[in-house]
């Protein structure tokens, strides 16, 4: 009889081709997307060319896309990019996105059909653990490692433990995926998950939306956690048949599977959460951050720029205006999410609110361009990270907060929420 596993453990198991696995093993796995983006592939690539590899392992099964510094912002961004597109070109690389077809990655990968239920994938990204709100093991890595599954198709790890999550209750309003992830993230700190599965769980999780759960996912590297887990049900297949390009198949944890911790939420004493700088775990709920002034908003980032926070936010701003001391800024992540909030309206709704609207760029989440802070600014952002510098000056500052908090304290030109308004 097979010994009971989680969800990851399973997934990891199929992919070494065994039956069994258990935390602490060191498994070889198969590859089933293997992503780099215009910072981190032109290392992979080097190793690649330098290695003399005249062919990668599966055309299809390398995704790059340029989302960081594009457009580019300088040269040395230009040749970035420019490296991609010549491999691309050379090597036959067939989900190569760039110019008007690219898009945030953990956004558009998912909306392309190019990651699925049950696969093992790797990214020279930290926040690839988005996809783990499909129900697929994935996991950030780096350049070196990237290239050589480029090259082999597998990479090693060691089985993860997993952290349990039960999500319980019913959600105050305004309190969303974000929200969540962020009160779990102030609960354990930056390091509780360390190298660790998070697997969330519970009936609140089931009534999140997929974008919330992307959102959730997201963010478990904040916490440390090697991937964010959820079990695919019918919100989920109803998201990927539409889009998949592959068979797929779904996993869930036995019920008797063993778990490192479980932790339990009551998500009725949960408010809108507020991470406050210098980290993700330092969160405080909205009535102790509120009328706290801000110089910027951003809206976007792989963690909140997908068309349902680009609604809320439109929903909250419509009729309104940007308070005059606050630049707000809004960035679509992807060329289908940017078409749909035009057709949508949403477009006109911040243009005439007093937004900038950007293209698809992660631009000003990592401080690359597009929305840097100068010397002790303060900026709200539905982004991921707040560390020093995160977003432009050591001397800035950056608070952390849903796309429904980002948009009313847009219009009140600081820290407030929508039933302020």
């Amino acid at each position: 009889m097979t010994k009971p596993m989680t969800i990851s453990e399973k997934i990891l198991a199929v992919h070494a081709g065994l039956d069994f696995v258990e935390p602490g093993q060191l498994v070889e796995v198969n590859v089933d997307m293997a992503l780099g983006n215009d910072i981190t592939a032109p290392i992979s690539i080097k190793i690649v060319r330098d290695a003399n590899i005249k062919n990668v392992f599966d055309k299809e099964k390398i995704a790059l896309v340029a989302d960081h510094f594009v457009p580019n912002k300088d040269i040395k961004s230009a040749e970035q990019a420019k490296i991609l597109r010549d491999f691309a070109r050379e090597y036959g690389i067939v989900n190569h996105f760039d110019g008007g077809k690219t898009g945030v990655e953990h956004v558009l990968l998912p909306e392309k059909g190019l990651v699925l239920p049950g696969d093992v994938i790797i990214g020279a990204d930290s926040h690839t653990c988005t996809y783990g709100a499909m129900g697929a093991f994935a996991t950030g890595v780096g350049s070196t490692d990237l290239a050589a599954t480029m090259i082999t198709g597998k990479t090693w790890f060691k089985v993860p433990e997993t952290i349990k999550f039960i999500y319980k209750g019913a959600l105050q309003p305004w309190v969303t995926g974000k929200d969540l992830i962020l009160y779990a993230i102030g609960d354990i700190g930056v390091d509780g998950a360390l190298y660790q599965a998070m697997e969330f769980t519970g009936e609140v999780i089931d009534r999140l939306s997929m974008a919330e759960r992307f959102t959730m996912s997201n963010m478990a590297i904040e916490a440390g956690g090697k991937v964010g887990m959820i079990a695919p049900d019918q919100k989920t297949l109803d998201f990927v048949k539409p889009r998949a390009k592959r068979a797929f198949k779904c996993y869930a944890s036995d019920n008797d599977a063993n778990y490192a911790r479980v932790i339990e939420y009551d998500c009725s004493k949960i408010e809108p959460q507020i991470a406050f700088p210098h980290l993700p775990e330092n969160t405080k709920g909205i009535s102790e951050a509120r009328g706290l002034a801000i110089d910027q908003v951003v809206i976007g980032s792989c963690t909140n720029g997908r068309i349902e926070d680009l609604e809320v936010a439109a929903n909250i701003l419509k009729g309104r205006k940007v308070a005059s001391s606050v630049r707000c800024i809004v960035l679509p992540t992807t060329p289908t999410v940017y078409g749909e909030a035009m057709e949508r309206g949403y477009l006109k709704i911040f243009l005439d609110a007093g937004m900038v609207i950007g293209p698809p760029t992660c631009g000003p989440c990592l401080g690359g361009h597009m929305g840097i802070l100068a010397k002790g600014e303060r900026s709200l952002a539905s982004t991921n990270r707040n560390f020093v510098g995160r977003m432009g000056h050591p001397e800035s500052e950056v608070y952390l907060a849903s796309p429904a908090i980002c948009a009313a304290s847009a219009v009140c030109g600081k820290i407030a929420s929508p039933e302020e308004l």
